[in-house]
């Protein structure tokens, strides 16, 4: 039934059945805050000998919007990744309200954080109908039928994206701006209490850049995202989290993050920083000229 579902990574985890019985962990036994969408206690990764993540720790309170920021190859997607259930073989702890990932099945982590990857082929010609409906399978049985609830919510959420004219399109067909509020969709249906996006404005202009961001941070969910624009990421995000190395080198709002000294060591570039003209967010200028990495 509709295997072209199992192809997504939602579905892949879904599929993947753990038999971790739900544990809920004493807040007092960890330092972290009470009201905590996600916490995370000394992460580090390693592949092939070669230390990905190192001594991340890391708090979001529960509704707020966080933008992890770097160089390339910094470690931002793997951290998603490891905070998303994606990844296996980290050293330290990750909970998701209180709970730690480990001790959760797939299926709870689904239903907790929904992902949204910045690379989006499918394998088969799908409908955004098929796409928006995958998220479902957070929170029903695999092989289920859909009923007339399950229906309206799938046009409940492109409704809300702005995109219900498209239902029955072909997911291929539509641009990368639409594509990107497809998957906000099917994000939003699956119920989540975290949105994860990976580079989300990747490949995307001006204008959809903007509508993504606005979108996801109108929802009301915890969202985290990786990206490069820092202008975009002080102007959408309440925190910045510059990593580099595998590091976090600093963590905090635009004002604390943002300085052109702290830029310039990582980037590896002269800048210049300054209050945007027009909205909260900081103007970040680089220069040529700079040491190399």
């Amino acid at each position: 039934m509709q295997i072209a579902f199992l192809l997504t990574q939602t579905s892949l985890l879904l599929l993947t059945h753990e038999t971790n019985s739900l544990q809920t962990v004493d807040p007092m036994a960890v330092n972290k805050p009470l009201q905590s969408a996600l916490h995370v206690q000394q992460l580090s990764w390693t592949v092939a000998e070669h230390r990905i993540l190192k001594n991340i720790d890391l708090s979001v309170t529960q509704g707020d919007s966080v933008a992890f920021i770097g160089p390339n190859g910094a470690g931002k997607t793997s951290l998603l990744k490891c905070i998303a259930g994606l990844q296996q073989g980290y050293q330290g702890k990750i909970f998701l309200q209180n709970e730690s990932l480990e001790a959760l099945s797939t299926r709870q982590v689904a239903q907790r954080i929904a992902f949204v990857s910045q690379h989006q082929d499918t394998p088969f010609d799908l409908t955004v109908n098929d796409i928006v409906r995958m998220g479902l399978l957070a929170n029903k049985p695999l092989l289920a039928f859909d009923d007339i609830n399950d229906d309206e919510k799938i046009a409940d959420a492109l409704h809300l994206v702005g995109l219900k004219h498209k239902r029955w399109d072909s997911f291929k067909t539509l641009s990368g701006g639409e594509q990107q509020r497809i998957l906000i969709a099917r994000s939003v249906i699956q119920s989540p209490n975290v949105l994860i996006m990976d580079e989300p404005t990747n490949h995307l202009d001006i204008y959809y850049q903007h509508q993504i961001l606005s979108l996801a941070k109108k929802l009301d969910l915890t969202l985290i995202f990786s990206i490069h624009n820092l202008e975009l990421a002080s102007q959408y995000a309440d925190t910045l989290v510059l990593i580099d190395q595998g590091q976090i080198v600093e963590q905090g709002n635009a004002d604390t993050v943002l300085t052109a000294e702290r830029l310039e060591r990582v980037f590896k570039l002269p800048c210049q920083v300054e209050p945007h003209p027009t909205n909260p967010g900081k103007r970040v200028t680089f220069f040529s000229g700079g040491t190399g990495r």
